[in-house]
């Protein structure tokens, strides 16, 4: 990899990533066009997606009930493809405030948010967002009623989590579109509210 004009040698995953990639297109199982066409896919991806989820919920009761039965489920109702894992919506109320980290790495919904922040990733968010999530949601600008309890969930490889955030007050006959506009990928990890624009 070339940076600033010196070459710093890969490291041990991205040496591991491209060995396997160019095996597989050595052995015939994808081609170099399929692999930059699913790399591109999964850049596409942005947090509108989730936040189109969000505001169904919002708007429509019984496709909020079915997105916490069954996210995965209820996702594939809007054309939103769901891969092989479970995924789990979680519903923020006056008594109870979701926030979700994956303290092994950075297990991550991208199907519905795209590509995690790298704050997501960093080892001091993972460690502490479960030894002291009510100083690092307060770090993110975040300050919620000493009252309200706070559940933090850990994504798993097979088990991605979505945090539903409370509808905004004042947002009464907004359209889904608009409601949509309110929700940021940060409130739907669950270190930010949605705000009325």
């Amino acid at each position: 990899m070339k940076e600033t004009g010196s070459y710093q040698p890969y490291s041990y995953f991205q040496l591991m990533e491209v060995s396997l990639r160019e095996l597989l297109v050595e052995k015939g199982i994808v081609t170099e066009a399929q692999v930059a066409a699913t790399v591109e896919d999964m850049r596409s991806r942005s947090p509108e997606r989730g936040a189109r989820v969000v505001a169904r919920a919002w708007v429509d009761r019984s496709f909020r009930e079915r997105l916490l039965e069954n996210g995965s489920h209820a996702c594939e109702e809007l054309g939103l493809d769901v891969p092989a894992l479970k995924l789990v919506v979680v519903e923020n109320t006056p008594a109870v405030h979701n926030m979700v980290v994956c303290t092994l790495c950075s297990c991550y919904p991208r199907m519905l948010l795209g590509i995690p922040p790298d704050w997501y990733k960093s080892r001091n968010y993972r460690s502490r967002a479960v030894r002291e999530p009510r100083a690092v949601l307060s770090e993110f600008g975040l300050q919620l009623n000493i009252k309200t309890k706070i559940r933090v969930h850990d994504s798993t490889a097979d088990m991605r989590y979505l945090v539903l955030p409370m509808r905004p007050a004042g947002t009464e006959g907004w359209s889904e579109g608009r409601l949509a506009a309110t929700v940021t990928r940060d409130c739907m990890i669950g270190v930010a509210v949605p705000k009325p624009n």
